[in-house]
């Protein structure tokens, strides 16, 4: 059984898949919860911060096994970028990522996880529960591709530096198995560890400018998206083995 598929939800999508519980999250009844202290989440607003801060007493244990999907995004030509803009205007543009990434991530019923200055990690399939969470996952790369595209091509332009044309974004995507949970008493969110992650975070470092590196595994769950995509062998840190990543990149 899954949550009432409404846009905006008016309950917790993440607090009645886990625990089949509704929690007001919009209109007149979330009112009395706001309160106490309980309103949408900073990682997704379709989720209530119940989810967020109190994983331990919504799971009843401080971790849990989870096969989920990771995506990891960041800004190329970042440090060049940096070195053509005034403070100011590099943090607007900075948010501008951010928030373009967000949107693309919810509205795939992800959760921005972390953010990292010019990058981020998002989770697919917990807490809002998604069975197709690689495809998923994909094409929020593909919007995040999209858009930042001509943002940053537009940005590009503006400033006119020669070492603008590498600037973009690089995606990396893997499925597999995480641990989800409270691993630091100094933090109360939630996030997910385990050799999915580091995977997913080593195919993004990877990625060039306007490239998704999909892991095998994310290419073959995601079905019909991953279909036709060339591959490359890529090498990464920590991984044994080299990766046969398929490649993806999005359409103007």
């Amino acid at each position: 059984m899954t949550a009432p598929s409404r846009s905006p939800a008016r309950i917790c999508r993440g607090c009645w898949d886990q625990m089949h519980v509704p929690i007001p999250i919009r209109g007149p009844l979330a009112l009395p919860f706001r309160l106490f202290g309980v309103t949408r989440s900073k990682m997704n607003p379709q989720i209530c911060t119940i989810c967020e801060h109190a994983f331990e007493r919504v799971q009843k244990q401080r971790h849990v096994s989870r096969t989920a999907t990771i995506l990891f995004a960041d800004i190329r030509g970042y440090t060049s970028l940096s070195a053509h803009m005034d403070p100011v205007a590099l943090t607007e543009t900075v948010s501008a990522f951010q928030d373009a990434c967000a949107d693309a991530i919810w509205a795939h019923d992800g959760i921005v996880n972390k953010q990292m200055g010019d990058g981020l990690m998002a989770i697919f399939n917990f807490p809002i529960k998604i069975e197709q969470h690689a495809a998923a996952a994909v094409q929020a790369g593909l919007e995040i591709q999209r858009h930042c595209k001509v943002v940053l091509a537009a940005l590009g332009a503006r400033i006119g530096a020669p070492a603008m044309g590498d600037l973009g974004v690089g995606v990396g995507i893997h499925t597999g198995p995480v641990e989800i949970g409270q691993f630091s008493t100094a933090r109360s969110d939630f996030t997910a560890i385990g050799g999915t992650v580091n995977l997913a975070a080593r195919l993004e470092g990877q990625a060039a400018p306007g490239e998704i590196l999909l892991s095998p595994g994310a290419a073959a769950a995601a079905g019909r998206l991953a279909i036709g995509a060339p591959r490359r062998s890529v090498t990464l840190k920590g991984i044994d083995a080299p990766v046969e990543a398929h490649v993806l990149t999005a359409a103007a």
